[in-house]
């Protein structure tokens, strides 16, 4: 028997900003304006900063996040989105609207034991030439060097506490998962600190089909 467990479920959210929102934000934000979105899917919305900072750009935004206290925050800061509590593992036709233009995910997919299933639920719900745009940390070579040389491994991985990080993605790797999936990656930024050993990494992936 398998179990599924969605660990952002886990998570108890309040109304604070998340501290990777100032440098993965206008990021997203430029790719959705330069692709000429108009209707948005946030795929693990959180406590919904990212949707509303969305929305105050102008784009309809529709949030699926399975925590409970999530999906109350986000109703409260975003009145106007459309959310929903629902997960990836989660049927993509539980959710009636499709035919997005972009579908965003940001620090989600480390925490998820079947990440596949995130590229999957976006596929389903996107329009044909759809945009996903996935973030995660990033590790590569230099920045897995210096957390080794730092003696960082055990801080970096934070096993202490449920909900944490549980795979870790290179450029690669993150690539090979998108594209085995229905997608072409067709953009990837670095973003927060310096390069090459970045925060977090921004891929952005075109449905083929």
């Amino acid at each position: 028997m398998t179990h599924r467990v969605e660990t952002r479920s886990l998570y108890r959210y309040g109304t604070g900003k998340p501290c990777t929102n100032d440098y993965i934000r206008p990021v997203v934000l430029e790719i959705c304006r330069r692709c000429g979105a108009r209707r948005i899917l946030d795929i693990g919305c959180g406590n919904g900063t990212l949707c509303r900072n969305l929305a105050d750009a102008g784009f309809a935004v529709v949030g699926l996040e399975p925590s409970a206290s999530g999906i109350a925050c986000a109703r409260a800061l975003v009145p106007e989105g459309v959310f929903y509590e629902k997960g990836v593992y989660d049927d993509p036709a539980d959710i009636p609207e499709s035919e997005f233009d972009v579908a965003v995910s940001t620090e989600v997919v480390e925490h998820l034991y079947l990440p596949a299933s995130l590229p999957r639920f976006a596929h389903a719900k996107l329009a044909k030439g759809g945009r996903l745009v996935l973030s995660t940390p990033y590790h590569g070579y230099l920045k897995n060097l210096a957390i080794a040389v730092t003696n960082r491994w055990d801080v970096h991985h934070s096993p202490w506490y449920d909900g944490g990080h549980i795979k870790f993605w290179s450029r690669d790797s993150l690539t090979k998962m998108t594209e085995s999936n229905g997608f072409r990656v067709v953009a990837f930024h670095g973003v927060g600190r310096l390069p090459w050993l970045w925060n977090s990494m921004v891929l952005v992936a075109r449905k083929e089909d």
